[in-house]
């Protein structure tokens, strides 16, 4: 059973992956000095790249040094100096696989006490009940800033085939801010990347062409998509088939499939919509859907934990299978399954009530576990939630005024 799991894949860029395990993109929140990475983040690579994975995709990777998703993200941008980045990319390379940096732009989804830019496709604040107050209010994008903004997107692909990585992914999902344009419920626009789903796809696939033009034929470009966002009236399985579809000749290599945003954070598996609550595998009933029709091998992230369900999922015509907590806590989890064994612990799910706060709660506990991992220390996925949470608050603060300052500095061309 474990021989698809460990057949290679191979891309249309002519890049082939050594197996059909990624570890997908997690937020690590632990850029050093400058929002560049560290010694933490190389050390947690190597790690992860020791365990036998055939990708690894970074923690988004910021294109616009005012737009960050935490005040600890990685910048990678024109000023950026790129020896840092050579060496995580080393790091990540150094057991055999690839690695790709995901790029990404955070949109209306930044904190209110963050400096900077709050932008989106209309005016319309992330709403979370009572917790909406905690991200800034946006405002609505101008052509000029959509266009500069696809320019980024450009440049941060470009500089990150320069410092060594193998591919780019491009977060269109989660509610960031191409999932924002892709939403009819975020993007009420009137203009030309409003309305239909062609305007509101025309972002994205503006920047896949850019991006595309800006690297080499053999650079893996991918795209990680909503597989729907589990809201009434957003973007559904139908909408992600036909963007797809619009994907298909511009040269992506691979979607991902995944779902929800802050508002619905399905990528936990606290969406009210009952697609997701499975234990495992939370999107395989719509990747099921959709790999009937897609021109383009799918990933499937989402809860996945055990050998079997990674078996079920590629049985059903996903390409590749994506894990991001489980390799949290088991970083060799690849090389487990190969010898015929599972992983020994897992992380419990937080149960709250409070599904915006129980979804920070998460993160927080993966992120606890990804500090320990770049500490070289063994994970502890039984650390309460709680206590988690409070320590991310911490070094959140004190990351803040480094930040602040940061952008205060003079930056130079690179």
């Amino acid at each position: 059973m474990t021989g698809e799991l460990f057949s290679p894949l191979h891309l249309r860029s002519g890049q082939v992956l050594k197996n059909r395990i990624a570890k997908a993109a997690m937020e690590e929140n632990m850029a050093g000095d400058g929002q560049l990475p560290d010694e933490q983040l190389f050390t947690l690579y190597r790690q992860w790249a020791a365990g036998g994975t055939g990708l690894l995709i970074t923690g988004n990777v910021m294109v616009h040094a005012e737009a960050l998703t935490g005040p600890a993200g990685v910048v990678l941008d024109e000023h950026a100096p790129l020896e840092p980045f050579t060496e995580w990319a080393e790091a990540g390379k150094s057991g055999g696989g690839a690695i790709w940096m995901q790029i990404n732009h955070p949109g209306r989804q930044v904190a209110s006490d963050m400096p900077g830019v709050v932008w989106g496709p209309s005016d319309i604040g992330v709403s979370l009940g009572k917790h909406s107050s905690r991200f800034g209010r946006p405002t609505a994008m101008t052509a000029q800033q959509i266009d500069d903004t696809v320019t980024r997107y450009a440049v941060t692909a470009h500089r990150a085939e320069k410092a060594g990585f193998d591919g780019v992914e491009i977060h269109a999902a989660h509610g960031y801010l191409l999932s924002q344009f892709l939403s009819p419920l975020v993007n009420t626009r009137t203009d030309r990347w409003g309305g239909s789903l062609e305007n509101r796809a025309r972002m994205l696939l503006d920047i896949v062409r850019a991006v595309r033009a800006a690297v080499s034929p053999s650079f893996a470009v991918a795209v990680k998509l909503n597989s729907a966002d589990f809201q009434r009236g957003g973007f559904d399985a139908e909408d992600a088939r036909q963007v797809i579809e619009m994907l298909e000749p511009l040269g992506v290599d691979l979607v991902e499939l995944s779902g929800g945003s802050y508002e619905s954070p399905a990528m936990t598996g606290r969406s009210a919509d009952t697609r997701t609550q499975a234990r495992e595998a939370y999107f395989l009933d719509l990747a099921e859907d959709l790999v009937t029709t897609s021109p383009i091998p799918l990933m499937l992230t989402g809860g996945i934990t055990r050998r079997g369900t990674a078996q079920k999922a590629l049985a059903s015509g996903v390409a590749v299978i994506g894990m991001g907590t489980a390799l949290a806590v088991t970083p060799d989890l690849p090389d487990r399954w190969r010898g015929g064994r599972e992983a020994d612990r897992r992380m419990r799910p937080v149960k709250w009530s409070d599904k915006a706060l129980a979804s920070a709660a998460s993160m927080a506990q993966v992120r606890h576990q990804m500090r320990r991992l770049a500490r070289g220390s063994r994970p502890r996925p039984g650390t309460h939630p709680a206590i988690a949470l409070v320590a991310e608050q911490r070094r959140q603060r004190t990351a803040l005024r480094r930040y602040r300052a940061w952008l205060t500095e003079p930056r130079g061309a690179a």
